[in-house]
């Protein structure tokens, strides 16, 4: 494996990359300061509307807590982060006697800040230089909706695991993210954060996979490292090009 400058390491066969997948959450964006966000304006709309909720639950640390356990509860949703925050919600209502139909518009709510995202400074410009030579489909085990954010421009097709019903790293939604590309697998190069459910899902697809690692942390998995690895999105548009 040979290595382009200090923190870049590569086996990529470019002339082969036909199309790009690309995840969302922590490749494009930090993701954490917009689901804090969304939970601080949640707690303030049940405050205003289901105040006995808020005595409960008025808190983020309250609400990721009744999240966990809806997951806990409901196994089958775990691929689908909106179902999960509107059932935590609902069950939270139901807990302190407030009525349960509020869980609907307290989502909206909370799901309109949480589009309310700080881009890393680099990824308009690899989305801008990505979007000019392949088609990009987004490919996400997230909520995050690429057009009410604003850059829905850049994609061919935006995945979702919550649309599909199948989460990385299964194989699955790899392979409907390239097939709305319109490229085979092994002609696709997917972009992402997690060294498990990008890199290894998109090695285990039969893609090649890209590893955006901003920690320069040590390769985790057993067996071969994806075929790039970059410590930023600058990086590997310097590798592409």
């Amino acid at each position: 494996m040979s290595a382009l400058g200090s923190a870049v390491e590569t086996s990529l066969d470019i002339a082969r990359i036909r199309a790009i997948t690309i995840d969302l959450d922590d490749t494009l964006w930090p993701v954490w300061p917009a689901i804090a966000r969304a939970e601080a304006v949640l707690a303030d709309w049940l405050a205003a509307h289901a105040p006995a909720t808020a005595a409960l639950f008025g808190d983020a640390q309250a609400l990721r807590a009744i999240r966990v356990r809806m997951e806990a509860l409901r196994p089958d949703l775990r691929h689908d982060l909106s179902a999960l925050r509107r059932e935590s919600i609902r069950m939270a209502l139901v807990q302190a006697g407030d009525d349960p139909q509020l869980a609907e518009p307290a989502f909206d709510c909370f799901f309109a800040e949480r589009q309310r995202v700080d881009l890393f400074e680099d990824a308009l410009a690899t989305l801008d230089f990505l979007a000019s030579r392949y088609p990009v489909v987004a490919l996400s085990n997230g909520n995050a909706d690429v057009q009410r954010i604003g850059i829905g421009r850049y994609f061919a097709a935006s995945l979702s695991a919550t649309q599909f019903g199948v989460a990385k790293p299964d194989a699955r939604i790899f392979h409907a993210g390239a097939l709305a590309a319109g490229a085979e697998p092994g002609a696709v190069l997917h972009v992402g954060d997690d060294a498990l459910l990008d890199a290894q899902g998109a090695l285990d697809a039969g893609m090649q996979a890209a590893w955006l690692n901003t920690a320069g942390a040590a390769w985790p998995r057993d067996g071969a490292p994806p075929h790039a690895t970059v410590p930023s999105l600058t990086a590997l548009c310097e590798l592409l090009a």
